[in-house]
């Protein structure tokens, strides 16, 4: 289930204030307090709030959602990106992707493409993409987390070097204004680096609203970059920092529209 605009101003309210009252917020969408408590009652059953007297609290960082939550959150903007970034994939080459929602959408959106060999630390992507295409389909080896499909630690990472792939395709959990790509899991970001090094094109996928998370652990610069695929214009300060770097930004919305009541 996607979020409405609404629901979606509210997620980022949350996101800025961590707490939010009905009241307050029936008051700035000039709708009634009902419906703000099914807007809430919305969030938190995705599991992204958490319901407090009067209001919600935010589940602010993407270790406190659920994974099978988050493919549900921004669905048609990960659509877009996925169709945008399949665009700039060739029939007849070899592409790694790491585990993530919006590189589940780019998977999902190379149907069409021939030729293909794939490898990635997503089981997700892999059978996702079983039966199309006459692909190449290689699922790196090491321990599986349960909680989303992910294959990592060191025999991952050590899989991933034997290739040498024309593509790279990396999600991330967070992006700073200064070009800085972040993720939370220190295993997860062993193995996005190891697809990035081992890629002759590397390509990072992300909504607008990684812009407004943090995560402590780097796993490069927008300098190890070719391409960024996003929904919205990312902030003024990370744009300079692309064009310092060289990193090209594809915007799949490049205005943003009028969010209806």
């Amino acid at each position: 289930m996607d979020l409405s605009p609404r629901q979606s101003d509210i997620l980022n309210a949350l996101r800025r204030a961590e707490r939010v009252e009905v009241e307050t917020l029936a008051t700035a969408f000039a709708v009634t307090t009902q419906t703000i408590r099914r807007d809430l009652a919305v969030l938190c059953e995705q599991g992204l709030a958490a319901r407090t007297h009067g209001g919600a609290r935010s589940l602010n960082t993407v270790a406190d959602m659920d994974y099978r939550a988050r493919r549900q959150t921004g669905v048609a903007a990960k659509a877009a990106i996925g169709a945008r970034t399949a665009q700039l994939i060739p029939n007849n080459c070899s592409l790694a992707m790491n585990i993530g929602t919006t590189t589940e959408q780019v998977a999902r959106c190379l149907g069409d493409h021939k030729g293909l060999m794939v490898v990635s630390n997503n089981i997700n992507i892999i059978t996702g993409m079983l039966g199309a295409g006459g692909h190449e389909l290689i699922l790196a080896g090491g321990s599986v987390r349960q909680a989303d499909g992910a294959i990592i630690g060191p025999d991952a990472v050590e899989f991933i070097r034997r290739y040498k792939v024309d593509y790279a395709v990396i999600g991330t959990s967070a992006l700073d204004e200064d070009g800085a790509v972040l993720d939370f899991d220190s295993a997860e970001v062993a193995v996005a680096r190891a697809i990035l090094a081992n890629a002759r094109c590397r390509i990072l996928v992300a909504d607008r609203s990684k812009f407004q998370r943090s995560a402590p652990v780097r796993i490069c610069d927008l300098g190890g970059l070719q391409h960024f695929v996003t929904d919205l214009p990312p902030p003024p300060a990370f744009a300079l920092a692309a064009v310092a770097a060289g990193t090209q930004i594809h915007v799949t919305q490049p205005q943003e529209a009028p969010h209806e009541p």
